[in-house]
């Protein structure tokens, strides 16, 4: 069950992530930041709870990981942010990193 925690944990990352990002429009300013809230305590309660049986390192790495890959694909697919190889070869090194955490618990 604590991996079902964090890997939701990490997916909520993303979910404040997005919500700053949408705060960024003063239409939507209040929606983003009320999002953003919303997402980062559950991020952190979730965190917390998986933390209860995976080391701290361990979780806290995939938590980042999940986000920072996650935030990645949000802003290309959504945002416009930039593509190119070297940045997805930069994140695919994050989530073959996640993967070995895993694995090697």
């Amino acid at each position: 069950m604590a991996w079902f925690y964090l890997i939701l944990a990490g997916l909520c990352e993303i979910g404040w992530v997005l919500g700053l990002k949408i705060s960024q429009d003063h239409t939507t300013r209040l929606l983003g930041i009320l999002m953003a809230a919303v997402f980062i305590g559950a991020s952190g309660l979730l965190l917390w709870l998986a933390q209860r049986e995976i080391p701290i390192g361990t979780s806290y790495a995939v938590w980042t990981g999940i986000g920072a890959a996650g935030a990645f694909l949000v802003g290309i697919l959504f945002f416009g942010d930039p593509a190119s190889l070297s940045r997805y070869l930069g994140v695919l090194l994050i989530i073959l990193g996640v993967i070995t955490l895993k694995l090697a618990h």
